[in-house]
């Protein structure tokens, strides 16, 4: 269901135009005789300005035998354009010779839709987004400052992590950074490396990140399961967040509110990578695999089943989809999602090295100091130190 939703939020976010309409209205019909039955200067002027445009003087003229004999011949025939109309609007009775699924798509328009949203609307927002998460962690250090320490250091550790808990967590984080790099450079290398660093230093980037890309992508597959089965236990959600929630964390005052291994913000993060990590991972295999991993067609069809389009006042979501259709919806949503993802995890990033005193120490060495776990997480201290004394009385034989 979770997933239904967010792939019809891509679709709303798709189908709104780059450049605000002025009105949403149809073109009226107006006299084409002076261009003989083709579009108008007026069509063209709609168009740009973000309008409907009525195509039935299109459609309902192919003209010639474009519909059931395309292409021009010793006898005559459609001309170029009443074939491409004819194919534009699926009124010609035509088949292919190849069998691969490409292919048998003549034309396909969504393609500049899916271009203009990837240079305009994503690169915007999502750029914002990532400088807008940076700048205001820097103004919360400026006003905050590092949360530090209530006391001295004790000089005694407990074990936070242990190692194999660490190898997942640097697993997974660090082929996220790569994943994170490289799809950034493949979306802003051309308008911003190509223009200035030359056009050969761009593409030798895109080659490379490409194959960075497609292969850590499995790491970062790997790392998510290990994460989830590793600390799902931990992260089930209960009462105790409500007053760690209630008092901001200790982030903001002097209050430090019981937490056990990990605290409501940390439960918060967790279920952000695996929830968004998993679609991420989901979206980015049916991009290595688009004629056996579909899933936009499926889960449109879902969603009309559902009646949620007509619940927002939509047209029934298309269910009919070429593999080049599914690829655009998917590397839309791949990206939108890697943005929010990114953006969570700089966050998580501050927190976990400047924003903090000793929290890194939690998956650098795997220890922590006592005072910096009674000062974060006193509950799930508490339960060490029990398990601790527990430990030899277990250890002594019986009499």
């Amino acid at each position: 269901m979770i997933r239904h939703l967010l792939v019809l939020l891509t679709v709303i976010l798709l189908a709104a135009p780059v450049t605000a309409p002025a009105q949403e209205t149809v073109s009226p019909q107006i006299d084409r005789s002076a261009t003989g039955g083709a579009q108008t200067l007026e069509d063209i002027l709609r168009r740009q300005r973000g309008e409907k445009v009525d195509e039935r003087f299109r459609s309902d003229n192919i003209g010639g035998d474009a519909t059931s004999a395309p292409g021009l011949g010793p006898l005559g025939g459609a001309s170029d354009p009443e074939l491409w109309r004819a194919l534009r609007f699926n009124k010609a009775d035509v088949s292919v010779s190849t069998g691969d699924d490409v292919a048998k798509v003549l034309v396909q328009d969504g393609g500049m839709r899916w271009y203009h949203f990837r240079k305009g609307p994503l690169a915007t927002y999502g750029g914002w987004l990532l400088l807008g998460t940076i700048g205001a962690l820097l103004l919360f250090y400026l006003l905050r400052g590092r949360i530090r320490l209530d006391g001295t250091p004790s000089g005694r550790t407990v074990t936070r992590f242990e190692a194999f808990e660490r190898f997942a967590h640097w697993l997974l984080a660090g082929s996220f950074v790569l994943l994170a790099l490289t799809g950034l450079l493949t979306l802003f290398g051309r308008m911003f490396i190509a223009p200035h660093l030359g056009k050969e230093l761009n593409a030798t980037l895109l080659t490379a990140s490409k194959f960075i890309h497609n292969n850590v992508a499995w790491a970062f597959i790997v790392g998510l399961v290990l994460v989830l089965v590793l600390w799902v236990r931990h992260n089930i959600p209960n009462r105790t967040d409500l007053t760690w929630f209630a008092q901001a964390g200790g982030i903001i005052g002097n209050k430090h509110p019981p937490a056990k291994k990990f605290n409501g913000g940390q439960k918060i993060i967790f279920w952000s990578v695996i929830l968004l990590g998993a679609s991420i991972s989901v979206s980015g295999l049916s991009l290595l695999f688009p004629f056996q991993l579909p899933l936009f067609a499926a889960s449109f069809g879902h969603l009309n089943d559902l009646g949620v389009p007509a619940l927002l006042g939509m047209d029934p979501l298309p269910v009919a989809l070429a593999p080049q259709e599914e690829m655009q919806l998917a590397q839309l949503w791949h990206a939108i999602v890697g943005f929010v993802l990114m953006a969570i995890i700089i966050a998580h990033i501050y927190i976990g090295t400047i924003g903090m005193e000793g929290a890194f120490d939690a998956m650098g060495t795997g220890e922590v100091d006592e005072v910096w776990a009674h000062q974060h997480h006193s509950l799930w201290l508490d339960e060490v130190k029990a398990k601790e004394a527990e430990a030899p009385k277990a250890a002594t034989p019986a009499e």
